[in-house]
């Protein structure tokens, strides 16, 4: 989704409808303001039924979008981490919303104190076009198991999906607890602006800036999930092989249209002959041919395509080497590339490139790789390749990025007990698993004293001996 370009269709709610839908989700959520265990339950449970039993017709909606999305790609990366994720939360959620006791000192006693999660409101999510489906249900199954209402605003470019999850969704939860918003640019706008209890946005790095302003006129607490250009370290000593073939299932995924996707790779310098040949082998045994092979995917428009395409023409123009690993593609089926002997003059590397072209980066040293990630904006994911334990361990502690996987790619986002989100650049806040329920609850602070008050003993006025003793006492 973007703020400030074109879109394929016209808005689909206005402002008046926005508030509308938003002031049926307040006044509902006014009338039951913490559901119980049993009605959390039944809302993800529903949610799972209608996931599982509707599969079919999600997988072909979203290849509609895309105008060709391989379905083992949607089954692997939407379906299955959304019903895990809703597995999971059933399995920890009376844990999740049991108050936590907290200690009282004597000087407060008698007294006990207490975590209350209380659910926040009227949560907004905004969705991106590349995982329409887990996108979505990831901050649903969070907002929905910490007790909140969820108006959901579906990407413009997936519109067959769009549709098809209003329709869904709108058959297992009343509008007032869970609603889907259509529209282009102007309706995320009037959307982002509403008074939610918290946002969420998965998106580009330009627009979350967008999007932290408008929330900032209400003052919405924000969590942004915003990508940018994930590294991939190959070690001196890994078997390239190894890297190689996690590395291109990484990127290779939806056609490397994922915000953790490795948006660049760096080399040892006396590596990367090796390492070309072991990613070509990798690419090619995943996909022998692009020509209407159902395992690759489309490129999701034609607006995609072109700019993805301008960031090859740009960066060859700039002295970049250009080793294609398909002779032609298919319709918007874009062939993978390699980009050798890059530098940042180029705009693929100032961009996150999102699609599936790579550049390569030689290095020296392990410092110089580490050097040449931290000068740079911090990014949502780091991948270290590599079986040297300390230097894996050095990799952790002298880099930044949302999320780490040492010798594997992507698959972090899918663990539910690890949290997820950026950090800079890439955003902020995070959520899954428990960091989910807490993101989307109010963590309350309750302080509880019966009839006996001993606050008395410091009331005014202050001269007195009891005072002065416990001055004395706890004051030192």
């Amino acid at each position: 989704m973007s703020f400030d370009s074109t879109h394929p269709f016209s808005s689909s709610h206005s402002q008046s409808n926005l508030n509308s839908l938003f002031a049926q989700q307040r006044e509902a959520y006014s009338a039951h303001p913490f559901p119980l265990l049993a009605q959390r339950h039944q809302w993800l449970n529903s949610l799972r039924d209608m996931l599982s039993r509707e599969r079919e017709v999600l997988i072909d909606a979203i290849s509609q979008d895309f105008s060709h999305r391989s379905p083992d790609e949607t089954l692997f990366a939407e379906l299955m981490p959304s019903l895990h994720s809703i597995d999971y939360t059933l399995k920890h959620l009376k844990r999740w919303m049991k108050p936590s006791s907290r200690h009282v000192g004597v000087m407060f006693q008698p007294a006990n104190a207490k975590v209350v999660y209380q659910p926040l409101g009227v949560i907004g999510v905004v969705v991106p076009w590349n995982y329409p489906l887990y996108l979505a249900m990831g901050p649903l199954i969070g907002a929905l198991a910490a007790g909140n209402r969820v108006m959901l605003k579906l990407s413009e470019y997936t519109p067959a999906s769009g549709r098809l999850l209003k329709d869904l969704l709108g058959r297992i939860f009343p509008e007032d607890m869970v609603t889907v918003v259509l529209g282009d640019a102007q309706v995320a706008v009037a959307f982002c602006g509403l008074p939610f209890d918290h946002l969420l946005f998965t998106g580009s790095t330009h627009v979350g800036k967008q999007v932290m302003r408008a929330a900032a006129e209400n003052l919405t607490p924000v969590t942004l999930e915003l990508g940018g250009k994930s590294p991939a370290i190959v070690s001196a000593e890994v078997p390239l092989k190894d890297a190689a073939q996690r590395i291109a299932w990484g990127k290779t995924l939806n056609a490397g249209q994922t915000c953790i996707a490795p948006d660049y790779v760096l080399v040892p310098h006396d590596r990367v002959d090796g390492f070309v040949e072991a990613y070509r082998q990798a690419v090619q045994g995943f996909y022998p041919t692009l020509t209407d092979n159902p395992d690759y995917t489309a490129i999701i428009s034609e607006r995609q395509l072109a700019r993805l395409e301008h960031l090859q023409s740009d960066a060859t123009e700039k002295g970049a080497r250009l080793i294609s690993l398909y002779a032609q593609g298919q319709g918007r089926r874009m062939p993978h590339a390699l980009l050798l002997e890059v530098n940042d003059d180029m705009q693929v590397m100032q961009d996150e490139i999102f699609g599936p072209l790579l550049p390569i980066v030689a290095y020296h040293t392990l410092d110089e790789a580490l050097t040449y990630i931290n000068s740079r904006p911090r990014p949502l994911a780091l991948y270290y390749f590599g079986y040297n334990k300390s230097e894996q361990q050095r990799v952790i502690e002298n880099t930044h990025s949302g999320g780490v996987s040492i010798n594997e790619t992507l698959l972090h986002v899918a663990i539910d007990d690890l949290p997820f989100g950026g950090v800079g650049h890439s955003g902020m806040g995070h959520y899954h698993g428990h960091e989910g329920f807490m993101t989307f609850s109010q963590a309350k602070g309750v302080l509880v004293k019966q009839r006996w008050n001993s606050s008395q003993a410091i009331y005014p006025p202050y001269g007195r001996k009891l005072v002065r003793l416990i001055q004395k006492l706890f004051i030192r």
